[in-house]
């Protein structure tokens, strides 16, 4: 690990130089990732009680995704995809022990031992060997323990909450120290913005990453004075719009600085909405569903792009692309390499934001923890046969162990899935077009594909391509 960093370090001040020309013309990155925000609580998604002037503008200046999806439903493995450009699966971080309380969990909490593998290569140290700063501001959640915090992950700088903002203890971090505990919340929002704006200031005259994961719209929700009681959408609705207010600051500063030209700006959330928690949920109309499903109202989520002078401005996207394709993208953007010793799942869609190609991610997993239940192709989603407990977590059902058959779903048709399109006859034979079936077989093949790589817990199938979690140190 120790010569890992070393060489990183030392192909970074190489590349770097005495802030050489090179160096300053190498594109900024900027990705802003949202918590449990859905697809419609956006204006340019669909919004009406919420306004997002600025998320707005961003679409107006760049690109809007309409398929852009998540690696996983919930936090940390969600996270995990980002960084990695790979499925949380094959990292080891579907499915993670508790600690102390035993059991299993889907994401990390502040008893949990492990975290992600210091051997993983993220986003930032790949930009490191092209001399770029990198910075972080807010929600982590891929380990807590020092050997797993930012900046032994590739970031010069953190500040944060280490995992969600609903845990216990809840503190704000500076690097690797604890300066506020509990954190204030009610002023988390514009803090965070204010870090990211400082960020861009200090690194202006270098190429920088900043990732700035906001705790927001996480429950429990919080807003300061400033923006309580201001927008049409209660509470919930004050917090996007201090969101939306944050990424204003930040491409009103970028365009200060004379940088939008030079800088790629995402923006996303980390998976959908949490329904269950009515009002304080937000939205995923027209999707099915929300956070903890594979329906696509939980993987599905708003997604949009803006680099000035390289993205079409207005343009929008139908095609599919995903989270994990950001490594790939942002290493090919930089100069850099991608990892030729290990699996990325992602694919460069350079070409694609920039309106010259389509998408060349022609295939998407749906897991939920370690049990594989959907894929999609072109416009086609299969379902797997699934209990009701997994069919929707949000209704409560007289049998939640009831069967859910296997089910068939036109995406571009049908967004909302509800129109199973394999019909069967009364013996309960598929009964439909040799095309119809032609294409389920397919999806069937894809489905097996997956299994055998990274594995599927509902049938009993370990991985052949699996990574290990990361372990604690020992003291």
């Amino acid at each position: 690990m120790i010569f890992r960093i070393l060489s990183i370090c030392l192909c970074a001040l190489l590349l770097a130089g005495p802030a050489s020309a090179a160096s300053k013309q190498k594109p900024n990155i900027v990705i802003i990732f949202t918590d449990d925000q859905g697809y419609a609580d956006v204006g340019c998604f669909g919004s009406v009680n919420i306004k997002t002037p600025h998320l707005d503008r961003m679409a107006d200046e760049g690109m809007k995704f309409t398929d852009f999806y998540v690696a996983a439903p919930v936090c940390t493995p969600s996270r995990a995809g980002l960084l990695t450009g790979c499925y949380p699966q094959r990292l080891s971080m579907a499915l993670m022990p508790r600690g102390d309380k035993g059991g299993m969990g889907k994401v990390l909490f502040p008893n949990s031992p492990g975290g992600i593998n210091p051997n993983e290569i993220t986003i930032p140290e790949i930009l490191k060997t092209q001399g770029y700063a990198t910075g972080m501001v807010g929600k982590w959640h891929l380990g807590h323990h020092p050997e797993f915090l930012p900046t032994r992950h590739g970031f010069d700088s953190y500040y944060g909450i280490p995992y969600s903002n609903d845990m216990i203890p809840c503190p704000i971090m500076r690097n690797e120290t604890v300066i506020e505990e509990p954190a204030d919340q009610t002023t988390l929002t514009e803090r965070y913005t204010e870090e990211a704006v400082k960020f861009i200031k200090e690194n202006k005259d270098q190429p920088f990453f900043l990732y700035l994961a906001h705790n927001m719209p996480h429950i429990p929700l919080f807003v300061s004075e400033k923006f309580e009681g201001t927008s049409d959408g209660g509470l919930y609705g004050d917090v996007i719009e201090t969101i939306d207010w944050g990424v204003g600051q930040v491409l009103d500063t970028l365009d200060e600085l004379k940088l939008s030209d030079n800088t790629l700006v995402v923006f996303t959330s980390d998976n959908g909405p949490w329904l269950v928690y009515g009002d304080h949920g937000g939205f995923a109309t027209p999707l099915r569903a929300g956070k903890g499903t594979t329906y696509e109202g939980g993987m599905r989520v708003p997604g949009i792009m803006r680099w000035k002078g390289t993205i079409p401005a207005g343009s929008v996207t139908s095609e599919v692309a995903t989270t994990l394709d950001l490594l790939p993208t942002i290493a090919a953007i930089s100069g850099a390499e991608v990892p030729k010793d290990r699996i990325i799942d992602g694919h460069n869609i350079l070409s694609l934001i920039k309106g010259e190609g389509k998408s060349p991610t022609d295939v998407f997993y749906y897991y939920h923890g370690r049990e594989l239940q959907a894929v999609r192709a072109g416009e086609w989603k299969l379902r797997v046969e699934t209990t009701m407990k997994y069919e929707d977590i949000y209704r409560r059902v007289p049998n939640p162990d009831a069967i859910v058959p296997e089910a068939l779903y036109h995406l571009p048709t049908d967004i909302g899935e509800q129109r199973n399109l394999m019909p069967r006859n009364k013996k309960g034979e598929e009964n439909m077009s040799e095309e119809r079936k032609a294409i389920i077989a397919n999806l069937r093949n894809l489905l097996d594909k997956a299994r055998a790589d990274l594995g599927d817990a509902s049938q009993g199938i370990e991985g052949t391509n699996i990574r290990p979690l990361g372990s604690r140190e020992a003291d």
